[in-house]
């Protein structure tokens, strides 16, 4: 159970969340609030806050001001989506029962064992750091990092609990921050942008359209440095790097100014060395519907429901797809419109679209990230 003051803390954070929500601040808002709130009953010395495509695990923004310094970021996205290596590695988190972890803990006492310990805390004389993850229903939306130095007492049990307890709002609140700011239908003015990054993550080509796209992502980093490129891009490019060749990784990031673009990178075996090059451009309704409906807290079988009835699929149809009866079918359809806040199949379709301005759907069932999944088995 968390302490008295924790508890007071988890309370607030409640009411405040909701009121950036309401206003229509954008997810990378929401864990901001959230991560200062925090801070005040578990102090950091660095710290950050990640927002994670539930689909890929890749940076879609979040809030750096106070974390790692420029420097460390090539090595830091190494270890965490190239090697995926180290006790406390983002993937490794996400299979665990628990939403937070310390890695002094996490090795025993041993912390010096961690690969990520000797190359990115040590060098900034770190002595610990505390993960949180923001997870729901088996999907992570982002990641919560606080450091604590030399100087500092290690994270102890309560802040684990305290940390515990912020957890569930915070990620409540960031997906209902996508629900509410929805999605949107903006394109790029002059099409999709090219970037060329190189072993050490440095951008050394960047078509225009490329440079108008950047500069409507959060950096992440330091801002106005020269060659800079924002953390999700770089996040993608890592992934790429990390497949065999050929392979395409695929993420989204939201803009400042509240829509989404797509990011797409494969890697290029280039004379002298490798580089990395990432595609930017507008993401389509269609990339992104499943990650909305994944957003109401809908479950695999339920988006696929919703997706036939948004696409006007009548109920002897959908039981004769999903081989289901149609009591379970029934069943379904009242989670549906419980979990989306409407009364029929006209107000799910209606609210959808008027929210997300979703023009038209794909038939088949969609990864978080837009890529056509084989279909779901029957129920």
């Amino acid at each position: 159970m968390v302490s008295g003051g924790a508890g007071r803390g988890v309370v607030g954070l409640e009411r405040a969340l909701q009121g950036v929500v309401e206003t229509g601040r954008g997810a990378a808002d929401v864990v901001g609030v959230a991560a200062t709130r925090l801070l005040k009953v578990v102090p950091a010395d660095i710290w950050c806050a990640v927002l994670l495509d539930p689909s890929t695990l890749l940076d879609t923004g979040g809030v750096h001001e106070s974390g790692f310094p420029e420097r460390v970021m090539p090595r830091l996205f190494e270890i965490e989506h190239v090697e995926q290596d180290g006790v406390d590695n983002l993937r490794a988190l996400t299979r665990r029962a628990a939403p937070v972890s310390s890695l002094k803990a996490s090795t025993g006492g041993a912390i010096e064992s961690s690969a990520y310990y000797r190359d990115i805390l040590q060098p900034l004389d770190m002595a610990d750091e505390l993960r949180i993850l923001l997870r729901e229903r088996g999907r992570t939306w982002g990641l919560v990092v606080l450091c604590r130095s030399t100087d500092s007492a290690p994270f102890g049990s309560r802040d684990l609990a305290a940390a515990r307890a912020f957890a569930a709002p915070t990620t409540r609140a960031v997906r209902r921050s996508l629900v509410v700011t929805g999605t949107d239908e903006g394109s790029a003015p002059d099409g999709p942008g090219f970037v060329v990054l190189d072993a050490a993550q440095r951008v050394v080509e960047c078509s225009p359209s490329a440079e108008r796209l950047l500069a409507r992502i959060e950096l992440g980093g330091a801002a106005g440095r020269p060659k800079s490129c924002p953390y999700a891009v770089r996040a993608v490019a890592a992934a790429a790097r990390a497949g065999h060749p050929g392979t395409t990784a695929r993420s989204q990031v939201r803009t400042r100014d509240g829509h989404w673009l797509a990011l797409h990178a494969w890697r290029l075996f280039t004379a002298p060395e490798p580089v990395t090059m990432v595609a930017i451009g507008s993401a389509e309704p269609g990339m992104l519907i499943a990650l909305v409906l994944e957003a109401y807290g809908l479950s695999e079988r339920q988006r696929r429901i919703a997706q036939l009835v948004l696409h006007g699929w009548s109920s002897e149809e959908v039981l004769a797809e999903l081989h289901i009866t149609r009591n379970t079918l029934n069943d379904h359809l009242e989670k549906i419109f419980d979990k989306v806040g409407v009364r029929s199949r006209r107000e799910l379709t209606a609210a959808v679209f008027s929210r997300h301005y979703l023009p038209r759907l794909g038939l088949g069932p969609l990864a978080l990230d837009g890529r056509l999944t084989a279909p779901p088995p029957a129920a």
